[in-house]
């Protein structure tokens, strides 16, 4: 009996060492059984007491008065599929007549509460059919990339969810994105990770960085163009715009609409080309917007003007022809000038980290969700990296991007620096490197990459 106790005593002091240092391995070992049971166990009354249940049918009622039974209890939704992860649990819920998914979002806090997990979340996978994600720890606390992503040509996975799921930028899904974040908020590490996974793709990066290069230009070998100043940028622009021109001809001269074409055949933008034909996709980071649509003088005014309207011109047109943009600031509002809230209109995919201002996230998420503007308002200092992403569909998510140092990121660019492809109409932005910056790497922000 002593060597029992004392056995039981050395799983529950492993167990609870687990749960406090490393809640991952607690939740393979020891969590996914107990929240298992916990589960399966309490299903039927946590669902009655959360409101998810529904009175018995008439039938079941009248059936039960012939046969002198019981009165039939109500009926919580089915169980369909019940799933283990590594980082919770998934339930498949088949809804019972009268029931609705918003039933179960709105229950979600109780349900979290009543089965003792972290998090819940729940979407609507088809009608009658909810997907309840169960999270039995913080996730985004230290996030842990899975090992197997499922990559697709332009879709990077950049962070994860706080249900455990991955969190993709896909550029063809949404081909323009905004995203917020104050000093400090870990905006430039979700940058980093996102041309880190462009690397390896078959695809041209574009940066314009104002800040004198210091966030893109150590990067710069897997960069097609760099621009660190407004007067580089709009004529970067504009390179950007008349290539845009360009492929639009080629896709109208490619398109050949005869009765002998079939319908798949007809090309509407570069992805329905031919392979031998199809133009690289171009992915445009501005890394601080407001540092394009600011000015003090009446020339930087015209050109202002001109960099916004070559920016709207590319939000709205760019997606057939393969260009992308991804715009970044620390604030984004009307008092940026005209031409700013039509851009952002054209920005699908929205994401905040840490903001100063609720107008900031309202700017972002205001004509989205305002559920999303009190979640990203609510992200604490000390989270850095912790984010709000949305599109303009209404859902959101909490991200949090790994972190992925500048190292990481400059030696990730340059091992796939070959795949950086000279487009003719990108030439004269072509970042020249110096012997310096070929062969050391920097290890600050600050630090001096190319000349």
């Amino acid at each position: 009996m002593t060597a029992l106790t004392v056995a039981v005593v050395l799983v529950v002091a492993a167990a609870g060492l687990l749960r406090w240092r490393r809640p991952a391995w607690y939740w393979m070992t020891f969590g996914v059984t107990l929240a298992s049971l916990r589960v399966l166990v309490r299903y039927a009354s946590v669902m009655d007491a959360c409101g998810l249940t529904v009175p018995p049918s008439r039938w079941r009622l009248a059936l039960a008065r012939v046969t002198n039974r019981p009165v039939p209890e109500s009926r919580p939704p089915r169980i369909l599929r019940f799933r283990p992860t590594r980082t919770g649990l998934v339930l498949r819920l088949g809804l019972r007549p009268g029931q609705d998914a918003f039933d179960v979002a709105a229950a979600s806090d109780r349900l979290r509460h009543s089965f003792s997990m972290y998090g819940v979340t729940s979407r609507e996978v088809r009608s009658g059919v909810v997907e309840v994600r169960m999270t039995g720890y913080d996730v985004l606390k230290r996030v842990q990339m899975p090992a197997k992503v499922d990559t697709r040509p332009m879709r990077v996975p950049v962070a994860l969810r706080e249900d455990g799921s991955v969190h993709y930028r896909d550029y063809r899904a949404v081909p323009h994105a905004l995203t917020l974040g104050a000093t400090g908020s870990g905006k430039s590490v979700y940058q980093r990770n996102l041309v880190a996974g462009l690397a390896p793709m078959d695809v041209a990066l574009v940066g314009i960085d104002c800040k004198q290069g210091v966030e893109l230009f150590p990067l710069a070998r897997r960069f097609s163009a760099l621009a660190d100043n407004p007067d580089t940028a709009a004529e970067l622009l504009d390179a950007l715009v008349s290539r845009m021109e360009g492929i639009y001809q080629l896709i109208r001269a490619e398109q050949r609409i005869t009765a002998a074409v079939p319908d798949a055949e007809i090309a509407a933008d570069i992805w329905d080309l031919p392979d031998h034909l199809r133009p690289v996709p171009v992915v445009v980071l501005v890394d601080e917007v407001a540092e394009l649509a600011l000015f003090a003088t009446k020339d930087e005014e015209k050109r202002r003007d001109h960099i916004i309207t070559a920016l709207v011109r590319l939000a709205q047109l760019g997606r057939a022809a393969g260009i992308y943009l991804e715009i970044c600031g620390q604030r984004f509002g009307s008092e940026l000038g005209k031409g700013i809230t039509m851009l952002r209109a054209q920005l699908t995919g929205r994401t905040a980290h840490r903001v100063n201002d609720e107008t900031s996230a309202n700017m972002a998420f205001g004509d989205i969700s305002p559920d999303a503007v009190l979640a990203a308002i609510q992200i604490p200092a000390e989270r850095r990296g912790l984010a709000i992403s949305g599109d303009v569909t209404g859902g959101w998510h909490r991200i949090r991007a790994p972190h992925t140092s500048l190292r990481q990121a400059v030696n990730t660019c340059n091992r796939h620096a070959d795949r950086t492809p000279d487009l003719p109409e990108l030439a004269p932005f072509r970042p020249q490197l110096t012997a310096t910056a070929a062969t050391a790497v920097p290890q600050s922000k600050t630090a001096p990459a190319t000349a």
